[in-house]
């Protein structure tokens, strides 16, 4: 286990989704929110000191979205995270078809079709958060029967093993963090998918499969709006994309730069201040 850099922030106004939001584009490893401030967890060896994080706080000040911010650092050593999910996880239902549980939490009589056992780790993923609950809400309304999946940025593969449950035929999933690659594939065998799952640890540049009928991408505005030249060429003609990671005030910007390369805005789902978007691959 390694020790931790805690950063401990409230705000005023104190708006938890524009917050964390912004600091997960840091090298952090986790974030626990509570009722008016949050904590930002690194590791020792991380690039992120007080002062990024000040950095975040003092952008969202110039840009008027909080008027002032308080901050304190401490060391938290060699936290076992494993019993922190533990502790502070619950069964969470997604919809009246789809519900996140974990292993060591037992679900009995439950009415969903499709349960999903994840065991996160320090993986993002839990089901917890609004941008997944949004996507595989998205994601339950697509026919997947036989088609075929990229999921970009897959951490605990929560999204890859709901598109096999649905009834993906194939599904490609990938990450470039080693820890989120592992917990996945543990994920994958858990929910017994691994013969339509595959997992990589990679970019997407080191895929060179295309033609997938639907691509996933719960990632962070930044990226998105870098990748949707490479994402284009992989989706399928009249294919879906579901993108997330987004707050409302995204929504404009990613939408305009995906339709520029060839997609068809149907639509967007929101849940507090998240947002995901639904694309479908025009015919030339």
């Amino acid at each position: 286990m390694k020790n931790y850099k805690m950063f401990t922030i409230s705000t005023i106004p104190f708006n938890v989704d524009q917050l964390s939001g912004q600091l997960w584009n840091l090298d952090i490893e986790g974030i626990t929110e509570e009722e008016n401030f949050l904590i930002v967890y690194s590791t020792d060896e991380s690039f992120v000191a007080k002062e990024k994080v000040e950095d975040v706080l003092k952008k969202l000040q110039n840009e008027n979205f909080i008027e002032s911010y308080i901050i304190e650092e401490s060391t938290l050593e060699e936290i076992n995270w494993n019993e922190e999910w533990e502790r502070n996880l619950k069964p969470i239902r997604i919809s009246d078809k789809i519900l996140i549980k974990q292993s060591f939490n037992k679900v009995e009589n439950d009415s969903c079709d499709i349960v999903i056992t994840i065991d996160p780790k320090m993986s993002f993923g839990t089901g917890e958060h609004e941008t997944t609950k949004l996507v595989l809400q998205l994601l339950e309304e697509i026919p997947l029967q036989k088609k075929s999946v990229l999921d970009v940025g897959s951490g605990t593969a929560i999204l890859a093993i709901a598109a096999a449950k649905l009834g993906a035929e194939k599904v490609l999933a990938f990450d470039n963090d080693e820890w989120c690659f592992e917990n996945g594939i543990e994920n994958v065998k858990t929910n017994h998918v691994e013969n339509i799952v595959e997992l990589r640890l990679c970019e997407l540049n080191n895929i060179h499969e295309n033609n997938f009928d639907l691509i996933l991408a719960n990632i962070n505005r930044n990226i998105l709006l870098e990748i949707p030249d490479d994402i284009s060429k992989k989706v399928e003609k009249n294919g879906f994309l579901i993108l997330s990671g987004l707050l409302t005030s995204d929504e404009e910007a990613v939408k305009k730069e995906y339709i520029k390369k060839g997609f068809r805005f149907i639509q967007s789902k929101r849940m507090n201040e998240w947002i995901a978007l639904k694309f479908s691959k025009q015919i030339n």
